[in-house]
């Protein structure tokens, strides 16, 4: 298989500090990349087959009936994914385009190789460069033969990006316009509807969610040393339109304190702990945002459900 892997060496987080610092927080908070260990990640692909959450799939279908529109209107180029996260996404693009190279970048360099396992098999003629980095942070891609005087398009689907604060997704564009060196950008965002829908999305009937965040907890008390009990714990998932987002939190059910890492953490009964956010993106306020970090909307494809829309992105100036 045509695999080259670059392990740029993200420094390793330290995640004794950062809990310290997203637990002193009011509301408390950590990011939301914690959620993502081993058991995580599997629990994230059962959600992603739940009736419920549809977003998934709907965003496959819209790239698969759209790929060669697409292709038309970003032209040739290296695919630049940002995250591999499900790498079927990425499939009808690579198709359409025909490309020659691909590039995923994820700070999982074992997620890279099991990704790019796969889509080598599916796509034998097309080089695939895998690499290990903080995606959000990256600005420019490391020197590499495969990767020289190669026109680049970025891809950022799953409406990933509706899991930064609005600051954090300016800030990430931005990056990412100056690594794609006047390349478009395809950026995948899902849309505001029904509350009650969008509820269930992230709180389905299986209870495959509230465990995704209760494994949290489970990570914590592996990692720093902890004795959160999860069952202390309610998932709760609820729609604030004020921000236009989902808000994903456990509540405590008592008064209690969780150890973790050396430090006692009170927590009332009733107080959240959230675990993260999605934020919801209309196409005036897509627009408004890119515009922020330099971009502009040149097209715009959406799913017959108006839950979900793929953004060209092109430099403004």
């Amino acid at each position: 298989m045509n695999i080259t892997l670059l392990n740029l060496h993200p420094p390793p987080a330290d995640l004794a500090r950062l809990v310290d610092e997203g637990l002193r927080r009011s509301p408390r908070q950590l990011p939301a990349w914690m959620l993502y260990d081993a058991e995580g990640s599997r629990l994230f692909a059962e959600i992603c087959r739940q009736p419920e959450y549809t977003l998934t799939q709907r965003e496959i279908t819209l790239l698969e009936d759209h790929a060669p529109a697409i292709a038309a209107a970003t032209g040739p180029g290296l695919v630049v994914e940002f995250g591999i996260g499900n790498a079927r996404k990425v499939d009808p693009l690579l198709t359409a385009l025909g490309s020659s190279v691909f590039a995923a970048l994820d700070i999982s360099l074992s997620a890279l190789e099991e990704a790019l396992s796969g889509l080598a098999a599916r796509h034998p003629k097309t080089a695939m460069v895998g690499i290990c980095c903080d995606h959000t942070r990256l600005q420019q891609l490391p020197p590499h033969p495969a990767l020289e005087k190669q026109r680049r398009i970025g891809f950022f689907p799953g409406s990933s990006l509706g899991n930064f604060t609005p600051e954090d997704a300016v800030h990430f564009l931005r990056n990412a316009r100056q690594l794609l060196a006047g390349g478009p950008l395809l950026l995948g965002l899902d849309q505001p509807r029904e509350p009650a829908l969008m509820e269930a999305a992230y709180d389905d009937a299986a209870g495959v969610s509230a465990s995704f965040a209760r494994n949290l907890l489970q990570r914590l008390n592996r990692d720093l040393q902890g004795d959160a009990d999860p069952a202390q714990f309610r998932y709760q998932a609820s729609w604030q339109p004020q921000q236009q987002r989902i808000e994903m939190a456990l509540i405590s059910r008592r008064d209690q304190t969780v150890h973790l890492a050396g430090n006692a953490w009170f927590f009332r009964n009733g107080e959240a702990w959230i675990t993260e956010h999605s934020v919801k993106y209309s196409p005036m306020a897509a627009a408004a945002l890119v515009a922020r970090a330099g971009w502009r909307i040149e097209r715009r494809w959406e799913d017959l459900h108006q839950q979900i829309a793929l953004h060209l992105l092109l430099p403004a100036d």
